[in-house]
């Protein structure tokens, strides 16, 4: 069957054009179709949002308009699995840092962070319009939060069942999943049967379960344990988002991290990982407090910083911690963006430290981040993981790439370079360079692994009949240029973005298009 499907396909890629026009005609390029097959040299036709055809397409062919893809590589749009596009989508609409590196579709709400009224988000997304592709998970810190607060205990069963209503209304809306993000509030104080509940709602609707596990550090094993026995438990797929080991104490455990991934494979469940090319990860200055420290919400935390007895308490446990990590000083936590003080942007914690006429000493760099804390939160980026770790990752065949990033406000902050590199830094430093991966294999991690982990229908291949979802490469310069002190720079190299047949991104400037979707998960 599959032989007569691959012989269908190539028959009705050289034939689909014979007397039709077309929008849009793609000639003499190097196709990477987005099955990990080797590259073929072709033609491809673009006609109403669609592919019309790919492969050699007759010279009689007329279309509005010709691209000469001569040297460069033509692959389908990139599909970043793992974004928090929620709040900045309406103010920079045309997500010049996706489209400039490479991505077509994004999906939202990861990491327990969503909008809880699907229906009412996709119906501003209809209205306004992207110039990318967006779906997303229903994410559980809101939905508990909707139901609960951020009360530290078990829900009652009628919360447990309005959490579930929630989902279930999401799901229906369209939602592709469930996230959680087990580090932050209120989604730390949930044990395993409450998310198995919740993710058995999803998985009734065809819906994966995503998660940003309880710990990427010491206890990860046994946060990956976790996140297999909800999938197992509640018959659903799982995604386990921005694979890493973080801790020198703990480099070198990804063979035993991607082993178990596998194992649980091998058994029978649809386990999926994703991964940002970088050994520095991104999350809030709060996530350095203990678990304990964060009950309440805000005004707990604001209160237990003033009381001294309590605040000390903090510092001795962070202290603890520390010194079991063998850290001297906190200059691996950089600030991205501090709204109380933005001159700290950029500057690490024993910097700021130095700067505040302190001594440099892990107790008083401690104090530092909790007098930042006592002010308000702040986006950091923590430098904490191996190149050894990242590369092995990054070797597994189903571990897709993801940028955990939002739509970047240009200039605004000193934020992780992932948002505006992910995608160019594996094609050119990890491929083009490295050798890590073969380039028809890091792009169907980009593009038809996702697109089938998460259901989008008709994405991810170059297949007549599919999206016009479409990037134009070259990959002898594809390259990132962002950089954790200079981050506010497009990566180099794409030419072309064709989102749902429009170019949006022409000669490597973005045209303004917003011609992106709702990716609704249809059950």
């Amino acid at each position: 069957m599959i032989k007569h499907y691959l012989l269908f396909l190539a028959l009705a890629a050289g034939t689909a054009c014979k007397g039709q026009d077309c929008d849009i005609l793609i000639r003499n390029a190097r196709i990477v179709d987005g099955t990990g097959n080797s590259w073929y040299y072709g033609d491809l036709a673009v006609k109403d949002g669609r592919i019309l055809g790919t492969g050699r397409l007759p010279e009689t062919l007329k279309a509005t308009r010709t691209i000469d893809a001569g040297g460069l590589v033509v692959a389908p749009g990139f599909i970043d699995v793992h974004t928090h596009i929620e709040g900045d989508d309406f103010k920079v609409p045309t997500a010049d840092n996706f489209i400039h590196d490479g991505v077509t579709s994004v999906i939202t709400g990861n990491c327990g962070s969503s909008h809880t009224d699907l229906s009412r988000y996709f119906f501003q997304l209809d209205s306004m319009k992207l110039s990318i592709n967006a779906g997303s998970l229903i994410g559980h810190n809101d939905v508990r939060r909707a139901v609960m607060g951020s009360t530290d205990r078990a829900p009652r069963p009628e919360e447990q069942q309005q959490m579930e209503a929630l989902v279930e209304k999401a799901m229906q809306d369209g939602a592709v999943g469930l996230s959680t993000g087990l580090i932050y509030l209120p989604g730390l104080y949930a044990r395993t049967p409450e998310v198995v509940g919740l993710a058995k709602v999803a998985a009734e609707y065809g819906g994966v379960y995503a998660t940003h596990m309880r710990n990427e550090g010491d206890a990860v094993e046994a946060a990956i344990e976790e996140a297999l026995t909800i999938g197992r438990e509640a018959n659903i797929p799982v995604e386990i988002s921005h694979f890493k080991i973080g801790g020198k104490q703990n480099w070198g455990r990804s063979k035993t991290t991607v082993a178990m991934v596998e194992k649980a494979r091998r058994e029978g469940l649809e386990v999926t990982i994703d991964q940002y090319p970088y050994t520095a990860s991104s999350t809030s200055l709060r996530t350095m407090l203990p678990d304990w420290a964060l009950s309440g919400g805000t005004d707990s935390i604001t209160w237990r910083l003033q009381d001294a007895a309590t605040r000390k308490q903090i510092a001795d446990e962070m202290i603890a911690v520390y010194k079991r990590r063998k850290l001297k000083h906190l200059d691996y936590a950089v600030v991205a963006y501090y709204k109380t003080d933005t001159t700290l942007n950029g500057k690490n914690i024993a910097e700021i430290n130095k700067l505040r006429g302190k001594r440099p000493k892990l107790r008083e760099e401690v104090n530092t981040v909790l007098d930042l804390l006592a002010q308000g939160n702040a986006g950091m980026v923590f430098h904490g993981m191996s190149e050894a770790d990242v590369k092995y990752i990054m070797q597994y065949p189903f571990n897709m790439f993801a940028s955990d990033a939002s739509i970047r406000e240009y200039n605004v902050g000193v934020p992780h370079p992932r948002g505006y590199g992910t995608n160019a830094r594996v094609l050119g430093k990890y491929v083009r360079e490295e050798g890590v991966l073969r380039l028809e294999e890091a792009i169907r991690r980009m593009t038809s692994l996702p697109a089938q982990k998460f259901r989008l229908q008709n994405r991810g291949l170059l297949v007549p009949g599919y999206a016009a979802d479409i990037v134009i490469f070259d990959p002898a310069t594809v390259k990132d240029l962002s950089t954790f002190t200079e981050p506010h720079q497009y990566s180099t190299g794409f030419q072309y973005v064709l989102v749902n047949g429009k170019v949006t991104l022409d000669n490597g400037k973005h045209t303004g298009i917003r011609n992106g979707e709702v990716l609704r998960l249809r059950y």
